[in-house]
């Protein structure tokens, strides 16, 4: 598969369903297994301690795979990359299903992580090289959102698996949904540089590459840190909160629920405006309505002014829909686009491991009021940082 000589050739239902379909099966797996995996645990012996660990593990697996999933996206081509990675998460569930110890069954949850690596770098990656430039933040908006929903989706599928069959039938969901994603994978066209046109000469080591673009990654890929700290926080800010105001397991979940509903609505039309204005007009205020957000909901009183504060973080954080898949996209040269992606995920997954481990030694040593109010401050640094590095002009053209 090449890309059409003009924008206007292209269209992205064309690759619709082996594109966005295995990322969809893929969330649906993992939002079927996440409230399960410390059930699990704790079946198996685990103290609730190291039952959190454990749900880690998938973060874990997933930061220390980027690099490695990086070379073998650039040795195998995206499409086998996918498709191995899925074979990979199959076996990995059913060792978790058939797991009786913790070693195992911690075994199978960190190598789902490793997968998801691969095959979240891979797709990525197919879509970088498959969408023209005037398209991309629509593409990567899309990829992101669909993988939303799948997240969204998955706890409901796999709670009534698991009220036919037990625990288990959370894991038998996330394989039958990783085994379709890998299937649709297989049935991606291939790239025309999947056959030996990926660029000219060859391919940058890891150093020299980062040694390349370090203005970069210390730019423009610290904003994407920040970025990531903020939203992987806002996942447990929601939940923590409702708790410190007292409010019922309920009330917390509908909240929480409205909130991921909103971030779902807009992912399609932020991509858009990505596209025709350029990736600032919506950098900047997808991280400036969470930092605000964040800094108000210590302020919140009640469910009322706390759901109101929760769907305004879903729409900051759904405007962002594939925000930084697609300036790794802008950004990532021809030539080792692979390991700059890997470098770039990587970037982006310590943010995300650090977010929630910030909020937590700042709730520890003063409040948890203000842990929120400090991550929210790390939005409005975020949007500075973005605001600064980000070109104001059309998308790079790659």
């Amino acid at each position: 598969m090449s890309k059409p000589s003009k924008p206007g050739d292209f269209s992205l239902w064309s690759i619709a369903l082996p594109a966005f379909g295995p990322s969809l099966l893929f969330g649906i797996g993992e939002g079927a297994i996440l409230p399960i995996i410390p059930l699990s645990a704790r079946t198996m012996g685990s103290s609730l301690a190291g039952a959190a660990l454990i749900v880690a593990l998938i973060g874990i697996g997933s930061l220390v795979s980027n690099i490695p999933a990086s070379m073998i996206t650039a040795k195998f081509g995206e499409r086998l990359s996918m498709v191995g990675a899925a074979i990979l998460s199959l076996c990995a569930l059913l060792l978790c299903v058939f797991a009786t110890e913790l070693w195992p069954f911690a075994a199978g949850i960190l190598l789902i992580g490793a997968a998801s690596a691969v095959f979240n770098l891979a797709r990525q990656s197919y879509l970088t090289e498959a969408v023209p430039p005037l398209l991309r933040a629509r593409a990567m908006s899309t990829l992101g959102g669909v993988g939303r929903i799948g997240l969204f989706a998955g706890p409901f599928i796999g709670a009534l698996v698991i009220h036919l069959v037990g625990l288990s039938g959370a894991y038998w969901v996330a394989a039958v949904a990783v085994a379709g994603a890998g299937a649709l994978a297989l049935w991606l066209p291939d790239l025309v540089s999947d056959q030996g046109e990926r660029s000219d000469g060859p391919a940058p080591t890891l150093r020299s590459l980062v040694s390349a673009h370090k203005e970069i990654f210390l730019s423009v890929g610290l904003g994407i840190l920040f970025v990531s700290a903020v939203r992987s926080s806002r996942q447990v800010v929601v939940p923590l909160w409702a708790e410190n105001l007292g409010l019922s397991p309920a009330a917390t979940s509908l909240i929480y629920g409205m909130s991921g509903a909103i971030d779902m609505l807009v992912f399609y039309p932020a991509g858009k405006v990505m596209d025709k204005k350029g990736r600032i007009a919506v950098a900047v205020p997808s991280m400036v309505l969470m930092g605000v957000s964040l800094l108000l909901m210590p302020l919140t009183t009640g469910a009322l002014t706390l759901l109101l504060v929760a769907m305004l973080i879903g729409f900051g954080n759904g405007i962002g829909s594939g925000l930084v898949m697609t300036l790794g996209a802008d950004y990532a040269p021809r030539n080792g686009r692979a390991q700059f992606l890997g470098v770039w995920r990587f970037i982006s997954d310590i943010g995300g491991s650090s977010g929630p481990a910030i909020l937590a030694g700042l709730t520890a040593v003063v409040s948890l009021s203000f842990g929120i109010a400090a991550t929210g401050l790390l939005g409005l640094v975020a949007a500075a940082v973005l605001g600064y590095s980000v070109p104001r002009h059309k998308p790079i053209q790659r």
